[in-house]
């Protein structure tokens, strides 16, 4: 039994380890939503169009925009 004891402690501090990197990527995620969002208020449509040509040439794609989370 002390195995599996042992076990379950290192899965505890694996999945605590895990927990606050997911917490830590949300919210860079969400800085970076909200960072995207100021510079798409700011930029004309000009340079968004630009901006979305050369998304397409890089992704190699020639669909619509990409999405947006609203």
């Amino acid at each position: 039994m002390p195995m599996k004891s042992h076990l379950m402690y290192a899965v505890r501090e694996e999945v605590e380890v895990l927990r606050e990197q997911i917490k830590e990527l949300i919210e860079r995620n969400s800085l970076l939503e909200r960072e995207n969002s100021v510079l798409k208020s700011i930029a004309s449509s000009e340079q968004l169009s630009q901006l979305q040509t050369q998304m397409k040439a890089l992704t190699g794609t020639s669909g619509g925009p990409p999405p947006t989370s609203a």
